[in-house]
């Protein structure tokens, strides 16, 4: 489909529902490209079919690759804060007809598929940080160290 077909299609979506801004809806079209690579599933045909679960983890992944640390400040300002939005953005296309499903496929599928700080911030901390916020304190051997233990 043609970029400015697509972005007509998003303009009528965002009349209806204008809560995640259009750069939102090319992300995921990006992300579902990008998903499919991923999984090498074929360009055309049935076995071509991608599922939330597997779709959620392509967005991640993109998203991380993309922006970097900035990932989720960026989702953030489209108006994305939890994977549910992205159900939501994935069932406008559907219902749009850029998209296809299978009688499996449910706006479901994309409820708690994971929490935004620990697949977006959490992989850029730094080590020590990653640590405190696995365990919810310090390094242990920092602070041993602070204590005057170590």
């Amino acid at each position: 489909m043609q970029e400015g077909m697509f972005a007509d299609i998003v303009g009528r979506i965002r009349e209806k529902d204008p809560h995640f801004d259009a750069d939102a809806y090319f992300f995921v079209r990006e992300a579902l490209d990008f998903t499919s690579r991923m999984l090498k599933k074929p360009v055309q045909g049935e076995h071509r079919h991608v599922t939330g679960q597997e779709l959620l983890e392509g967005i991640r992944a993109y998203a991380v690759q993309e922006y970097g640390p900035m990932a989720r400040t960026v989702l953030d300002s489209w108006g994305i804060a939890r994977t549910e939005d992205f159900g939501t953005i994935v069932f406008h296309l559907v219902e749009a007809g850029i998209l296809g499903k299978t009688e499996r496929d449910q706006r479901d599928d994309f409820v708690d598929g994971y929490n935004f700080y620990d697949a977006f911030v959490k992989p850029f901390l730094p080590t020590t940080s990653r640590k405190k916020a696995a365990t919810g304190r310090a390094c242990p051997r920092k602070a041993a160290r602070r204590s005057g233990q170590a």
